[in-house]
């Protein structure tokens, strides 16, 4: 039936134009965000899903600077540690000189003291943002085991213990401490430089059990770095494959609805034509 008043076949190419405009809209949205799941109105569980474990990728990020700020503690004071066992063979070298009679003690001795200078430089410079795990200070609050931040599970954080007083004499500070009071030039006898060789060995092997400690603590911390930022990259992996738009997909999407558009627009033009026809019946 043909009508001036409704035109049921304009209505319904419309109606189709206006669908494609929609797809459109939404297409070129994706195309222009990456994002196929941008809000929770495009999907509410991709979304829900997708915005958790956005909050627990990042958390994780905050836990990877935790451990790089633990690991380059570690770092310093293994080398430090290091350094000083070095230092302390030298001072024992000159311990072992001084027992020889011949020798000039006083003259050793001001060789100890600058050794002992750099002994105390070596553990006071052992820092990192005022942080010392050799003279066990954190900010200025003395600390028996340095905590380092390893994980977010939920509301429950993990940390990686370090014992900063491995020994039975203490922290670094401490042991070295034993050894920079070791004044030779009034040494009287062989037994008193074999009492300070006792000293010095004992120092040294504390050391060795602290430098353990830092070394296991500086390979833990690095595993556990790079198991965070495996996971972190796999949850960045498992959120993309849930918002993420296929690219591909969508620019194809695209030219077929620009092609559908265009269908549309003329069969609207076809169907408000159709009117024109009605005219031709009072002429």
């Amino acid at each position: 039936m043909a009508s001036v008043l409704t035109n049921a076949g304009s209505m319904a190419a419309l109606d189709t134009l206006r669908s494609i405009s929609r797809d459109m809209s939404t297409t070129q949205n994706r195309i222009s965000s990456g994002l196929k799941v941008e809000q929770a109105s495009d999907n509410a569980a991709y979304w829900s899903i997708a915005t958790t474990m956005k909050a627990e990728s990042s958390s994780l990020s905050v836990v990877g600077e935790a451990l790089g700020m633990g690991s380059s503690l570690a770092d310093i004071a293994n080398t430090a540690v290091e350094s000083l066992v070095e230092l302390m063979s030298k001072v024992r070298d000159r311990v072992v000189a001084a027992g020889e009679s011949t020798t000039d003690k006083a003259k050793i001795q001001t060789e100890l003291t600058e050794l002992f200078s750099q002994i105390d430089s070596t553990v006071n410079g052992a820092a990192f943002n005022k942080v010392n795990w050799l003279t066990g200070d954190n900010n200025g609050t003395a600390i028996t085991e340095a905590e380092v931040l390893s994980g977010a599970n939920g509301s429950t954080l993990t940390t990686i213990n370090v014992n900063l007083e491995a020994s039975a004499n203490g922290n670094v500070a401490a042991i070295v401490g034993t050894v920079t009071t070791i004044d030779v030039s009034a040494a009287a006898d062989a037994a008193e430089i074999s009492g300070y060789l006792a000293t010095i060995d004992t120092a040294m092997a504390d050391l060795t059990t602290q430098g353990a400690t830092f070394g296991a603590a500086t390979t833990r911390i690095d595993l556990q770095k790079d198991f965070i930022s495996s996971i972190t990259d796999a949850i960045d992996r498992g959120v993309g494959s849930l918002v993420d738009a296929d690219m591909n997909e969508e620019s194809t999407r695209l030219k077929a609805l620009q092609t559908q558009q265009q269908l549309a627009v003329q069969s609207l033009s076809i169907a408000n034509s159709n009117t024109d026809l009605i005219l031709q019946l009072f002429r």
